[in-house]
């Protein structure tokens, strides 16, 4: 047996379908993010960064990219041999096998995993969240309170709450009552989905909650309403910073927006909380002499030839001469032609928009999903 403090799980096998276009073929943990992440880097490199190094990955839906991206570890110093990190699917077992049920099933259903680190603690994180937070704290926190469970939070305006799981709290920051989703709030402290339990406690309300025929067999649903029942002490761990779920398409591009605020609170250029990821083998961008750039993020093997205005660009894009991208992300391999126009859209991986097209306007996001081919002089809205 292999003893760790504590162990970090993600979820990271949900299906994001509220990201449309950009889930067809991958988890929402996978998506691409910023030019040169996927959104599970943050919650990786936080733990790389809090000196978790052992972690495992739960994924379920369409999990090939997040697999092939984890790989063993390395760009997040988690290719070792004593912990590292290790990609969970559903498995099958003696008495058969099934998937995951809910948040609370996916750890049951990898005990033996976390068994074989005898952790005290673990941290249980959402693979689709971005921010920069130490964990590491926040268990510092746990064990000074003598709590069961430590919930992080964020304060939203009362306006958001209804859309979050609210934790209700006294004075001292223990909570009394969990509310998912209120439609009238009595606090505005969100839930962040970042969990710290004492595993053997944790441990034994997982196999309770999987013998009950009418659990969700959810954190939220089930666990902390039991753990609260019973009397035992939760705690909300107070977060102030950057934190933004990317769930839906107004969210994910205004977060991949918010890199471009030279002023905004991620700051993905802090030397001293670096957000790691695997970096691909591109060649230096190239600014061509008709090139025009302002307030945006060009990342390796770029070519660019017209102009771009506050816009994100992954390896290899490719702008065609005079053409205008304003206000939109473009992922990885995608070729916009000559005199093409794109505003205010998301045009995935290894698309291919034509000469004389335009895609988007200024009203709401235009998303091109992956591998479409946008034919000359085509108007996309």
């Amino acid at each position: 047996m292999l003893k760790k403090e504590g162990i970090a799980m993600i979820l990271a096998g949900g299906q994001g379908t509220r990201l449309k276009a950009l889930t067809e073929n991958n988890a929402k943990p996978g998506v691409p993010f910023g030019g040169k992440y996927r959104i599970i880097d943050f919650a990786l490199s936080n733990c790389s960064n809090s000196g978790i190094d052992t972690i495992g990955v739960l994924t379920q839906y369409q999990p090939h990219v997040l697999t092939t991206h984890i790989g063993i570890g390395t760009p997040w110093d988690l290719d070792r041999n004593n912990g590292g990190v290790s990609v969970l699917p559903p498995h099958m077992k003696q008495d058969g096998g099934y998937w995951y049920m809910g948040t609370a099933d996916a750890i049951y259903q990898n005990i033996q995993y976390v068994d074989t680190f005898d952790p005290e603690y673990i941290i249980i994180l959402s693979g689709d969240h971005i921010y920069k937070m130490d964990y590491a704290k926040m268990v510092k926190f746990h064990k000074e309170e003598e709590a069961a469970a430590t919930i992080a939070v964020i304060d939203v305006s009362i306006d958001e709450a209804s859309r979050f799981g609210i934790m209700n709290t006294n004075e001292d920051g223990t909570i009394y009552e969990f509310e998912e989703k209120p439609e009238h709030p009595k606090s505005t402290n969100a839930s962040m989905g970042i969990y710290v339990f004492d595993w053997k406690l944790l441990r034994k309300y997982l196999i309770d909650d999987a013998k009950d025929k009418n659990s969700n067999h959810d954190f939220g649903q089930n666990i902390i309403p039991k753990f609260l029942s019973n009397g035992l002490k939760l705690m909300a761990y107070p977060f102030s910073g950057y934190w933004k779920d990317v769930g839906t398409i107004d969210s994910y591009w205004q977060a991949n927006m918010d890199l471009l605020d030279p002023n905004n609170e991620l700051n993905i250029h802090d030397k001293k909380w670096t957000i790691y990821s695997v970096n691909p083998n591109k060649p230096p961008q190239y600014i061509g002499t008709t090139a025009k750039i302002k307030n945006s993020l060009l990342v390796e093997g770029c070519t660019v030839f017209g102009t771009v205005k506050n816009s994100i660009l992954f390896p290899g894009v490719h702008i065609g001469k005079n053409s205008i991208i304003e206000d939109s992300v473009i992922m990885a391999n995608s070729k916009i032609g000559d005199n093409v126009i794109v505003r205010k859209s998301i045009i995935a991986n290894d698309v291919t928009i034509r000469k004389n097209s335009v895609v988007g306007n200024a009203d709401e996001i235009t998303v091109v999903g992956e591998y479409s081919d946008v034919k000359s002089n085509s108007v996309v809205k």
